[in-house]
């Protein structure tokens, strides 16, 4: 496989499917992968690159020389996969587009992400999670009723796309398996984002109200997604349900809680959720976290002890003991990132080492016919 990815959709995915077994050559540009470099000065293996690049190799082409571009074509023609996010353009003018490739390399998928799209005024527009965050309505949601829109607080729809992308890539894969010839994937951040809040448009459309920012709350069940501060910290706790509620005041020894007619239907229950709440938070205050998230849970109760990622371990709390893997750069201790997010037969998470910027560059070069 062959990546010419930056930042993180295309090189997560080439990651992932590193992960499941794939060989993965990265083409970086003279000045590298950005990743490497952002937000960070420390060495030329930053935190958005240590994440999404161990165990791939590292090529240096300068695809504004006509030389490197026909190395890149024959080493492109090669591969099974080829993955880009370069600008919508950037490639069709490099002679690395899909259409070109895929006529040469009738076998080849080809995956790419862009922000916008690929056609249209709007696929020209730079293309960052943010911006899909802010245009998809996914901000409009996110945050307290009264205060501005807050995006979530990670790359979620980078993270997403490639993971998008990957599910494309390998079912490209398995249709060429039947019909000999590979495909197009094509994903863009602005589709990832609308598409993965198809809950909310459903009841937007289904209503006909627009949804408003609620902070941490449903606006229409409680308690759901509702926090409880405890004697250590905080948690969240979901019971909206009759039968959910019913065993969550019985756990906190108050039955009758259940038959209060403030709180005896889920429209009660959202129309006076702060008196509610105040029951519930008086009755955990006294213990940890850990030890009412063990209650609720014995109870049949969803809940889970809100954590820094500092308290969040491996082999702990269903979090896998294998999750987190070794990654290796030079002259640096190693780091330990998480790894496949799940498990298949045959595939063991491993650990990795970083590619130097063109570490492998004659060594893959020297394998082509051009």
């Amino acid at each position: 496989m062959v990546e010419f990815g930056q930042y993180i959709a295309v090189p997560a995915a080439g990651q992932m499917l590193g992960d499941l077994g794939a060989e993965v050559i990265k083409v970086e540009s003279i000045s590298g992968d950005a990743a490497r470099y952002v937000g960070w000065a420390g060495d030329a293996y930053g935190p958005m690159f240590s994440a999404y690049n161990r165990g791939k190799r590292s090529v240096v082409l300068d695809l504004r020389s006509e030389v490197d571009r026909q190395q890149a074509l024959a080493l492109a023609c090669s591969a099974d996969v080829v993955l880009q996010n370069a600008r919508p353009g950037t490639m069709e003018r490099q002679g690395l587009g899909a259409a070109r490739l895929m006529a040469m390399a009738p076998r080849l998928v080809y995956g790419q992400v862009s922000g916008f799209g690929q056609q249209g005024t709007a696929s020209m527009r730079p293309g960052f999670d943010i911006a899909a965050q802010a245009e998809s309505g996914m901000m409009s949601l996110n945050g307290d009723a009264d205060r501005d829109p807050t995006r979530v607080g990670f790359t979620v729809v980078d993270v997403m796309a490639s993971q998008v992308l990957s599910n494309g890539v390998l079912a490209a894969l398995v249709r060429r398996g039947v019909t000999g010839r590979g495909g197009l994937v094509d994903v863009s951040l602005i589709d990832v984002a609308v598409s993965a809040m198809a809950n909310a448009w459903t009841e937007y459309h289904l209503t006909g109200r627009m949804p408003r920012r609620q902070g941490n709350i449903q606006p229409n069940a409680a308690p759901a997604a509702d926090v409880v501060r405890t004697a250590d910290g905080m948690i969240v706790v979901s019971a909206y349900t009759q039968d959910h509620f019913a065993k969550l005041c019985t756990a906190i020894g108050k039955p009758e809680l259940a038959l209060d007619p403030r709180f005896l239907e889920s429209a009660g229950r959202v129309e006076n959720r702060p008196a509610l709440m105040d029951v519930l938070s008086h009755a955990m205050s006294h213990m940890t976290s850990g030890q009412v998230c063990d209650m609720l849970t014995s109870a049949g109760v969803v809940a889970g002890a809100i954590r820094t990622m500092a308290e969040v371990k491996a082999g702990q709390a269903g979090v896998s003991s294998d999750l987190f893997v070794e990654v290796t750069a030079p002259d640096r201790i190693p780091i330990r990132v998480p790894s496949l997010p799940m498990s298949l037969c045959g595939v063991e998470r491993r650990a990795g080492r970083l590619p130097a910027l063109g570490e492998h560059t004659q060594e893959v070069l020297s394998t082509l016919n051009c």
